[in-house]
């Protein structure tokens, strides 16, 4: 190796801002990284101004749960009674009254066992309750407005 002194001189450090600029910001400055592999996200078509925004879907669960905690509430039991007849952890059986946990199917149907219910009836009663909140969420979706009629009734010929 030689000891020769390079006349080279580092470049001075940079700071980068944790921010972006204000206004948007330039792709060639802050490039986003992309995978190969990544689908661009679907544009959401333009919502008209007149338009009710969709009912949200109930979630399966969140339904599962109400029905437990109801007849659970109508048999004035508590969640320690049934949990401990259904050989399930009290704070899981809250979780899944209240929605927060998709229960599996072995854990719904011992819940409906120590309620006195079949795996059956507790989704014929979710099912019940399915249809009574969507129809109601239905009949609550204000009818988009059209342009007026016009105030003759028959046919109307062009040329």
């Amino acid at each position: 190796m030689s000891n020769q002194v390079s006349n080279h001189v580092p470049k001075p450090a940079r700071l980068l801002s944790p921010r972006p600029p204000a206004g948007r910001p330039d792709a060639s400055t802050h490039p986003v990284p992309q995978r190969p592999d990544a689908v661009a996200p679907a544009r959401r078509a333009p919502q008209r101004p007149d338009a009710a925004p969709a009912p949200r879907e109930p979630l399966w669960r969140d339904l599962v749960g109400e029905v437990l905690r109801r007849e659970r509430l109508a048999q004035r039991r508590t969640l320690k009674d049934v949990a401990e007849a259904a050989r399930i952890s009290m704070p899981y059986l809250s979780e899944v009254e209240r929605g927060r946990k998709e229960a599996s199917s072995e854990v719904l149907a011992a819940a409906a066992r120590a309620l006195g219910l079949g795996l059956g009836d507790l989704l014929a009663r979710t099912h019940g309750e399915l249809v009574r909140v969507t129809s109601r969420a239905a009949h609550q979706v204000r009818p988009v407005r059209t342009a007026p009629r016009a105030s003759r009734d028959g046919l109307c010929l062009a040329a």
